[in-house]
């Protein structure tokens, strides 16, 4: 199976496809989508990540997603124009007909790094420990490859879940 982990970012969106054979996970390509406009036009930064993600989609033929949930924040309007921005990274993905596994960034930490509220050099050092010698385009990238390594562990206990159910039946 092959998964793309999205970290939604207004400035820079990060993004990680690995492939997913049992327990062995495979880094295929990551990357950063910064949005055009600078400071400009919300609308057209958001149309600058969706055609960047869109692209990243098509070539790399993902069959399955995974978000990161955004956290709440002091600055309000901030919180919202990220929320904007996730609302690409959900779509996109949508319009290619996947399913999109949604996580919390503690989960994500605790999946990778082994503690929730690890910090973003933890991960980024994990992530580069499970896939030796990438080179891993940022630390938006890093996060995006860790949401990718969360979903993969995530489907693969329901898959296990699933088969025992039905052993017992």
């Amino acid at each position: 199976m092959r998964v793309i982990g999205i970290d939604p970012g207004l400035r820079n969106l990060g993004w990680g496809v690995i492939d997913v054979a049992g327990s062995r996970l495979t880094h295929v390509a990551n990357g950063i989508c910064h949005s055009d406009g600078g400071e400009g036009d919300l609308a057209v930064r958001l149309l600058s990540l969706h055609l960047q993600l869109t692209e990243v989609l098509r070539a790399w033929q993902p069959e399955s997603a995974a978000v990161e949930h955004t956290f709440v924040n002091k600055d309000a309007v901030a919180t919202l124009k990220l929320g904007q921005a996730r609302g690409i990274a959900l779509l996109v993905p949508a319009q290619f007909g996947l399913s999109v596994g949604e996580y919390a960034p503690n989960a994500v930490k605790k999946t990778v790094v082994g503690v929730g509220h690890a910090a973003k050099v933890q991960v980024d050092h994990m992530v580069k420990l499970q896939f030796p010698g990438v080179k891993v385009a940022g630390p938006d990238a890093a996060d995006a490859l860790a949401v990718a390594i969360c979903h993969a562990h995530h489907v693969q206990s329901a898959g296990r879940l699933q088969a025992a159910l039905r052993a017992a039946e």
